[in-house]
């Protein structure tokens, strides 16, 4: 059992003890702290709630719900949704702050508490500390019998946030229409079974075919939207001979693309090219990714005139230095994509529709866009954590044995080479140190992966 407090949310595994797995307790505890948070921050007496399709979701969101009336708040639910949805209706709603349950890409037996503050966004690192402190310290009282909150179902959303994506000035209805797309999506048994069609249809695609469409959360594979977990798709795209695969997390904030010949685009590639095609109608825009993710979004910024800037890993980060850099575009390269103009948060629709209109403008096959890119490879490797380990002591070993190279300490070690570059920092969702190297070799990456991984454990063996 595990349960993880941090800057993405309160987030753990169903079922076990209180504070060693998310229990009711714990969701009533922290949905009780962060509803009280929100009044006294923001003086609005309303927050948005949504939820992914996660076998827990409905009983998680029924004790959300019933503590933030308990506590005399009004609740806009809007039932099975999505992450940039529920940040959308909250500006939409003007409401206090939003709730949105789920463990985005982690597997099914997990659930989470993502926060909202009255922008929509993220809460910050220091207001997370601020609601976990008043959690703890059950500070917050509920109201009495004639002052408890109402709820009201809204079940409008999709339809909203597709209106305006279709608004967007870079979204070209037509230009897809005419292209006739025929498009399979996998939606792994959550809420992109739902919005993804909606939105391909009001975008003119009408040939659509859904995998694993049915919304359970009994996902029919790994939910991170990784090519070892999606060979289904590669091979229905090949077999039906359709133009592209669209694969969304369970929570659609991730994208990735699957291209005509079955092979994948790169979730890596996902901003870089969408990035391609507002930086082409943006020209001299400046754009932002977190220290994460490829080098070919630089390059590609620098090409058309703009200038790069990277920020610590984290939603809220990047979401900060693109503010504070004016950036056009930014985003994760795990597929994340923030389009400032709809919403400072990281959205597969919008990224599906601006995707759709530069491939249906460029032309040529998915897998001949792909090639115009610059071609780095990143290997993404991962060390599970187990109790006692000092990852101080871990992080100062490799400082220690690598500090004639340039290092950036701003979010874990930073390491960079000639051509290369290796990223080390402990997961804000999971008890795991993760290790991202690229080249632009894809043996070289996987092999100082391998090397950093063998440095990991010997200081690991020297703390036993």
């Amino acid at each position: 059992m595990a349960l993880i407090k941090s800057i993405s949310g309160i987030r753990g595994t169903i079922g076990g003890k209180a504070d060693e797995g998310l229990t009711p307790i714990d969701v009533v505890k922290y949905t009780a702290a962060f509803g009280s948070w929100v009044t006294e921050q923001s003086n609005i007496n309303k927050i948005v709630v949504g939820r992914d399709g996660r076998m827990s979701g409905e009983i998680v969101r029924n004790l959300v719900v019933s503590t933030l009336q308990s506590l005399g708040i009004e609740v806009v639910d809007l039932g099975l949704s999505t992450t940039p949805t529920v940040e959308m209706a909250v500006k939409m709603e003007n409401a206090g702050g939003g709730i949105i349950i789920t463990a985005s890409h982690n597997p099914k037996e997990w659930n989470a508490l993502k926060l909202l503050n009255k922008e929509g966004e993220f809460i910050s690192g220091k207001d997370g500390e601020a609601v976990l402190l008043k959690g703890n310290q059950a500070d917050f009282i509920f109201a009495d019998i004639n002052k408890l909150g109402q709820v009201v179902i809204n079940e409008s959303y999709m339809d909203k946030h597709t209106q305006a994506i279709l608004n967007h000035p870079l979204v070209d209805v037509n230009a897809i229409a005419s292209k006739n797309f025929k498009i399979i999506i996998d939606a792994i048994n959550s809420t992109g079974a739902t919005f993804v069609p909606y939105l391909l249809d009001k975008l003119g695609v009408k040939n659509i075919e859904v995998l694993n469409a049915e919304v359970t959360g009994k996902f029919a594979h790994n939910p991170e939207p990784l090519p070892e977990n999606l060979n289904e798709i590669a091979n229905e795209v090949v077999k039906q001979k359709a133009d592209l695969g669209i694969v969304v997390d369970p929570d659609v904030d991730r994208l990735c693309f699957v291209c005509e010949d079955g092979s994948f685009f790169g979730e890596e590639y996902t901003l870089v090219s969408i990035a391609d095609y507002v930086l082409m109608n943006n020209k001299g825009g400046n754009t932002v990714s977190n220290m994460s993710s490829t080098r070919a979004l630089k390059d590609i910024t620098i090409k058309h005139g703009g200038e790069y800037f990277a920020s610590a890993v984290g939603e809220v980060n990047v979401v900060n230095r693109m503010k504070e850099k004016k950036a056009v575009i930014g985003g994760e390269g795990n597929g994340g994509v923030i389009v400032p103009e709809l919403h400072y948060g990281r959205d597969s629709l919008i990224g599906i529709a601006l995707f759709l209109t530069h491939l249906a403008k460029y032309g040529k096959p998915v897998s001949d866009l792909r090639r115009t890119y610059p071609n780095y490879y990143m290997s993404k490797n991962k060390i599970e954590l187990t109790e006692g380990i000092d990852i101080k002591y871990i992080f100062a070993g490799i400082q220690e044995k690598y500090k004639n190279q340039p290092i950036n300490t701003e979010d874990g070690l930073k390491i960079d080479f000639d051509n290369e570059w290796v990223h080390l920092r402990t997961s804000n969702t999971e008890p795991i140190i993760r290790i991202y190297t690229e080249s632009t070799s894809e043996t070289t990456a996987n092999n100082i992966a391998k090397k950093i991984m063998m440095d990991i454990s010997e200081l690991m063996k020297e703390m036993h």
